[in-house]
């Protein structure tokens, strides 16, 4: 969810099934005020959730967002979703910053990865 411009750009790791991911795709409005500032906070919060494994976002020029969460298991997850502040901002965002969104919930069942050398 951040801009980090020195950050280097690497997906999340294939971590060793089974896991738990939570894919959230949103249309924005125009109305993004305060959007980035929740977006950061978010993102700083969800790091202290014990079995948060990481998170993959990529943001297109017109508006279509795509945020992959990554958890060790249901548990873990259902304490993000559960968070009073995760769920305050879920319904600003409602209000404010989305057009639509989808949110697709699945279990990893196979994970692996690449890294040229």
């Amino acid at each position: 969810m951040s801009d980090h411009p020195e950050a280097p750009v690497t997906p999340v790791e294939a971590y060793e099934p089974p896991y738990c991911v939570a894919v959230f795709t949103a249309v924005r409005t125009e109305e993004q005020s305060g959007c980035s500032e929740t977006e950061a906070r978010m993102e700083d919060l969800v790091k202290n959730v014990p079995g948060f494994l990481g998170m993959d976002h990529a943001q297109t020029p017109d508006g279509l967002g795509i945020t992959v969460g990554y958890f060790r298991d249901a548990d873990a997850l259902t304490e993000w979703r559960t968070n009073a502040e995760h769920r305050a901002a879920q319904k600003r965002g409602q209000a404010e910053w989305y057009r639509s969104y989808t949110l697709h919930v699945a279990g990893v069942e196979r994970s692996h990865g690449f890294t040229r050398a």
